[in-house]
């Protein structure tokens, strides 16, 4: 049997569905004359499509690659995926007072489930926890963890130091209900932030697969799973409990419970102390991670690499460009996470009914929006407020496909989950 071969033609980036079938149309059949088609051979890494770049593989790992991280030659001694909860609209939301009633009505429906199983048990031992539970949805957000528990008659209890922020899409933050009880995967985000007032950043970059180009944002709060796509968090720092490690010296304790760890690799430290002098910290090396993740030339080159594998830079060869990079990543960094605080553009207001002060009704929005799609000048805030003069420069750093500004506009509105009939 002869092997097949495989020949591609390529439309073009960056259009939708009714371009391209414009295109497939005009073309009428694969036999048209005007449609050039590619010979397409595989590379060693079974790519048939957008190569990889062998110098990528040249470069230093974030991710450290085996079992002995702490001598791992990369970036980062740590890693893990953003939070995934199977149940966002239960231990997510912008008010607290709906998030604690909403995880206290659940934990209230477990708990009876729970014991009703039990009993139920009793009387006929065969009986399976599947058979037996209220699936209503209104009520909980069944897990396979759940129905374990319920299994084995376990009860569950509401914990008010629980509640934290979160950063749960770019530039939207929510409360979260973080208690594991709840929460399907965890991952290692509480080593991160194993408190609600424990200080760290992490770096979140796209996962492995995404379909969107490569991004990156930075959190100083929870970051969920799905903040960038299947979220890799790297950390500044990462904490252990103290009952669990024999502090030393020079161990930074956390409210006397944690011990902090740098999550920046002794090796990646050592490296860049030889090349760039020996005043570079962990830290320096951490925003230099930040800033050269945001080079367009970097993301340009190698973008079919970061669809395929976790990022893996290079240590710049002068001194000069290490900082430049530097401290490019902590001004973005500053900028990314303390963005509620930084002022207007100098042409963009409010303009409508003249403000008489937070009144009743005022400020309330349903849902943010452009006059059209063509025009991204101004945004009708509500019926009362349109804010208008947004230069187009605003819309040119992307996150994750979209802007900033279209993240919050997007976000900050009134939704109510379908299923459950949770309002957010």
């Amino acid at each position: 049997m002869s092997k097949a071969k495989i020949y591609y033609h390529d439309i073009g980036d960056y259009l939708n569905r009714e371009e391209k079938l414009g295109i497939i149309q005009k073309f009428g059949s694969v036999e048209n004359p005007d449609m050039s088609w590619q010979l397409l051979q595989p590379n060693e890494h079974g790519d048939w499509l957008n190569l990889r770049d062998d110098v990528f593989g040249e470069f230093i790992p974030l991710r450290p690659e085996n079992k002995d991280a702490i001598k791992s030659n990369s970036f980062f001694t740590i890693t893990s995926n953003g939070i995934k909860t199977n149940r966002d609209s239960w231990v997510y939301n912008s008010a607290i007072s709906i998030l604690r009633n909403k995880c206290l009505r659940s934990i209230e429906f477990f708990n009876e489930q729970s014991k009703a199983f039990a009993l139920a048990k009793i009387a006929s031992p065969k009986i399976e926890v599947e058979d037996f539970i209220d699936p209503d949805p209104k009520k909980i957000s069944w897990t396979r963890a759940l129905r374990y528990d319920i299994s084995r008659n376990k009860k569950y209890n509401f914990k008010e130091e629980k509640i934290q922020k979160a950063t749960y899409r770019p530039f939207f933050k929510q409360m979260l209900y973080s208690d594991r009880e709840l929460i399907n995967d965890p991952a290692k985000i509480p080593q991160f932030f194993p408190s609600p007032t424990t200080e760290n950043r992490v770096i979140c970059v796209s996962g492995v697969g995404v379909t969107k180009e490569f991004s990156c944002v930075i959190s100083d709060i929870i970051p969920d799973l799905e903040l960038i796509g299947k979220s890799q968090c790297f950390p500044l720092y990462y904490y252990e409990e103290r009952t669990k490690a024999a502090p030393s010296l020079f161990d930074a304790a956390n409210e006397n419970e944690h011990i902090r760890r740098d999550g920046v690799s002794d090796f990646i430290i050592t490296q860049a102390r030889s090349r760039f002098g020996e005043r570079v910290t962990k830290e320096d090396v951490f925003y230099y991670v930040y800033g050269f993740l945001h080079s367009p030339d970097y993301r340009s080159r190698f973008s079919s690499d970061l669809k395929k594998m976790l990022p893996r830079l290079p240590l710049v060869e002068a001194p000069a460009d290490f900082w430049k990079f530097s401290k490019a990543g902590r001004l973005l960094a500053d900028l990314h996470i303390g963005y509620d605080d930084f002022n207007k553009a100098p042409s963009a207001e409010a303009i409508g009914v003249i403000v008489r002060g937070e009144e009743s009704g005022y400020f309330h929005v349903e849902k943010m929006r452009f006059p059209s799609k063509a025009d991204k000048s101004k945004i009708i805030f509500n019926s009362q407020i349109v804010v208008e003069n947004i230069p187009a420069s605003a819309y040119a750093y992307q996150v994750n496909g979209k802007s900033a500004i279209e993240w919050v506009m997007e976000r900050y509105a009134i939704t109510t989950h379908k299923d459950s009939g949770i309002k957010n």
